[in-house]
Order: structure tokens, then C-alpha cells, then sequence
């Protein structure tokens, strides 16, 4: 794999790519998504590139009716809430990624711990999202 830097550019090109790509100290073992070039727990910069799958679990969210412009530019208001949660990857690392396919206007039917999958946006969705991180139950 080409080396890139560990930055939010290098994460968004990944996700364009269709991979969910994160950092892994090769130190300590610990994971990062989106990726550091330094490791948080042991402090080292002896970091490198890998590939996750995109499979996780819900472990909190919030569903969210007055969002900032961006989201307010996509259509999200007070009457088409989205959600935003963070997700626990079964490779190890939690992420914060927008949350697909659940019922916003019912938060109390949203799970935490249900299974979820990485969403890769095409064309003008992807357009209008830039990169973002989005998951979806399975």
C-alpha cells in the first residue's frame, strides 16, 4: 500500500476509496479511526496504516433535530432529525459517525449494541456528504 499521512485528507480519500482505513501502533497495538500519526496511550509515533472491516456495534447516540448549516444543507431539520452515535468496531477503536436507517422521529426504537455496518455514499450523495462516516444496521 502506498504510504499517505495519517490525516482527516488521507482518511476522506480512503473512504472514497470504499475502505475504512485506521492507524495501529505498532508498539502498543492500539487502534485509531480516524487515524493519529501518534499514539495516545504509549505515545509513540511508530504508527501504520490498516484496513478495517466496518463492522460494529452502537455503543451510544443521540438523535439531533437543530443541526449545524452543513446538515441543515442536506436536508436535516427539525422535522427530519439524523443521528449520530459512536460506534465500537469489532477490530478494536470507537469511532463518531452519522447513523443510517434507523427511526429518528423514534429515538426509543433505536438499540444500543444493535450491529451496524459502514454505509459508503456514491455519487451526488457522496457529493453532498463529503466523506463522511455514516453506518447503517445490518
Amino acid at each position: 500500500m502506498e504510504q499517505r499521512p495519517f490525516s482527516d485528507i488521507s482518511f476522506e480519500q480512503f473512504l472514497k476509496e470504499e475502505k475504512l482505513m485506521g492507524s495501529k501502533c505498532r508498539a502498543c497495538q492500539a487502534r485509531y479511526v480516524p487515524p493519529r500519526p501518534i499514539c495516545i496511550k504509549c505515545h509513540g509515533s511508530d504508527m501504520e496504516w490498516i484496513e478495517l472491516r466496518g463492522d460494529g456495534r452502537l455503543a451510544a447516540f443521540t438523535c439531533i433535530s437543530v443541526g449545524p448549516p452543513a446538515m441543515v444543507a442536506q436536508g436535516f431539520n427539525r422535522h427530519n432529525p439524523y443521528c449520530s452515535g459512536v460506534v465500537e468496531l469489532e477490530e478494536g477503536g470507537r469511532v463518531d459517525a452519522r447513523i443510517d436507517g434507523v427511526d429518528t422521529k423514534k429515538p426509543e426504537t433505536i438499540q444500543v449494541g444493535m450491529s451496524l455496518k459502514i454505509k459508503f455514499l456514491h455519487g451526488e450523495e457522496a457529493e453532498e456528504q463529503k466523506a463522511d462516516l455514516v453506518f447503517e444496521p445490518l
